[in-house]
């Protein structure tokens, strides 16, 4: 099996990429109203610069959003009939006027909903918070203190009705996830994917890039998408969504303003091999822990995997299959049949072999 993937370094309000050729969006927006993200929205819209000069973070909050709104409605037009979309998205707090909250996660969600998305149940995951003090403004007396912000959204939207599959569809039954996982994984709060898989320590482009952690756009793949789908992270920054997809056997394309990222990302690419077998490791490693612990607890699973050497809660699981990169080649231009814009400066593309 092979995948491509392509990256551009273009502008995501304007895809190069055909009506429903895409799968699976997952992706994780600038914040705005985050003062890190400031710049970028004043230099894509006057509206968010006059307003954030003058102070005025309701007119901010909307300029900085309309900047957004028209990338989601290229992922509108972009996403298959029944494709998902996944936005990681956190809310924000600053004091302009006053101190408060601005819910980006709710605008957004508003934004999906007029184009005519489906919500699905939504997902929220602890990180780690930049400050061991959990609360701001008036200490240890009441009533003038603010909960401090540990989660972010994950909103789960959908395109229109179920996607449909053939009966007994191989790459649909060999894209399963374990039994176990699937109660972890569908639960609507995540504890446990706090921490990275690939260290980025040194590079300065880490802040500025904000990634979200490998194990969310890795479980929201394979939750979402089988085998053969193609992905779209429309913010690409440090490219963790393409590595996800990569390890995940999914072909992938990303668009990121900033070209700098791309020049940095030839080391992550290269890391994929390893990396998807310590993840695909892990995971046959924990089944077989849970098989271990039901055969303790006196359980019988009626269920042989066809493709490996332990058995299954359900029959839906016998087929799966998880697939481990063997190889990672660079391709000259855009990856063949991927629909992007040919060989042009500050293009990445490449292509996986498993």
């Amino acid at each position: 099996m092979k995948t491509t993937h392509e990256v551009h370094a273009a502008d995501a309000r304007d895809l190069d990429l055909p009506d429903g050729s895409v799968d699976l969006v997952v992706t994780s927006p600038p914040y705005p109203m985050v003062e890190l993200w400031d710049d970028l929205f004043a230099d894509l819209s006057a509206d968010a610069a006059d307003a954030l000069a003058a102070g005025d973070g309701e007119a901010a909050f909307e300029a900085m959003h309309a900047v957004l709104d028209d990338v989601w409605a290229e992922l509108a037009r972009v996403l298959r009939p029944g494709g998902v979309a996944c936005v990681n998205v956190g809310d924000a707090t600053r004091t302009l006027e006053r101190f408060r909250v601005y819910p980006n996660h709710s605008r957004v969600l508003d934004t999906f909903v007029g184009l005519g998305f489906d919500p699905l149940p939504e997902i929220l995951w602890r990180k780690p918070a930049n400050s061991t003090a959990k609360f701001m403004g008036s200490g240890m007396v009441p009533p003038n203190a603010y909960v401090t912000l540990e989660h972010e959204h994950v909103l789960v939207l959908r395109k229109g009705a179920r996607r449909s599959f053939p009966p007994g569809d191989d790459r649909r039954y060999e894209s399963a996830y374990f039994w176990e996982e699937r109660n972890r994984w569908f639960s609507d709060v995540w504890t446990d994917v706090r921490g990275r898989l690939q260290d980025l320590s040194g590079d300065g482009r880490r802040d500025r890039a904000a990634a979200f952690p490998f194990a969310v756009p890795y479980r929201l793949i394979n939750m979402f998408s089988v085998y053969g789908d193609r992905v779209l992270d429309p913010f690409w920054g440090t490219g963790t969504t393409t590595l996800a997809a990569m390890v995940a056997g999914r072909d992938s394309v990303g668009y990121e303003l900033d070209g700098a990222f791309l020049d940095a990302f030839t080391g992550r690419a290269g890391e994929v091999p390893d990396l998807s077998e310590r993840v695909v490791d892990r995971r046959l490693a924990a089944h077989r822990e849970f098989v271990a612990d039901r055969r303790d607890a006196g359980e019988t699973l009626d269920y042989e995997a066809e493709h490996y050497d332990f058995p299954v809660r359900t029959k839906q699981e016998r087929r799966i299959r998880l697939r481990t990169a063997e190889a990672v080649e660079p391709v000259d231009g855009a990856a063949d049949g991927a629909g992007g814009s040919g060989e042009s400066d500050g293009d990445l593309a490449y292509r996986v072999s498993y």
